[in-house]
């Protein structure tokens, strides 16, 4: 198995993370998490952006301060993203949860997924987060499957916007 490391976005990684999203975007998929979808143009305002939702006191109404972390191969490689909500709002408690993540389509049904997932949750718990609620379309089987190799439970199911939305808890122990 590849070495895999998560980091926090940085210059470094520059021309990695911008193959990757344009790699995804001739994809037409939609990105997550939702942080791979902010304007990346200006790479330094997107770095400041991201800081900003880790430790801004003012993030306007509905949002809630969150870390992001690249999914990094030894060859400097970035494979995917995951963004960690350091607590949940009403909204995030329907759809989003504590942890998004994804990965790149080149990079995909090679066990990056189940674990970035992992390595989101031991940086979770070091924000001390024991309790993580993670989400995905009930039409994700692939992003259920992670979830359940990292020990998620199926809690619920509901209809958001037209698409049926499961909910998985993780004891984060």
């Amino acid at each position: 198995m590849d070495e895999l490391k998560l980091i926090e976005p940085s210059l470094e990684y520059q021309d990695e993370y911008l193959d990757m999203i344009n790699e995804w975007r001739s994809t037409g998929e939609r990105m997550i998490p939702f942080v791979l979808r902010l304007d990346c143009s200006n790479f330094d305002s997107f770095l400041d952006e991201i800081h900003k939702l880790k430790t801004s006191k003012d993030l306007g109404e509905n949002k809630v301060n969150s870390s992001t972390f690249l999914l990094v191969n030894k060859k400097g490689r970035v494979l995917g993203a995951s963004n960690i909500r350091h607590e949940l709002n009403e909204q995030l408690l329907n759809t989003g949860g504590h942890i998004g993540y994804g990965i790149r389509p080149s990079e995909r049904m090679k066990g990056n997924a189940t674990r970035l997932l992992a390595m989101a949750l031991d940086k979770a718990k070091v924000q001390g987060i024991r309790k993580v609620l993670v989400t995905c379309d009930k039409d994700n089987v692939g992003s259920a499957r992670t979830i359940i190799k990292n020990s998620g439970r199926l809690d619920s199911e509901d209809i958001v916007d037209g698409i049926i939305i499961q909910r998985y808890w993780i004891e984060n122990d």
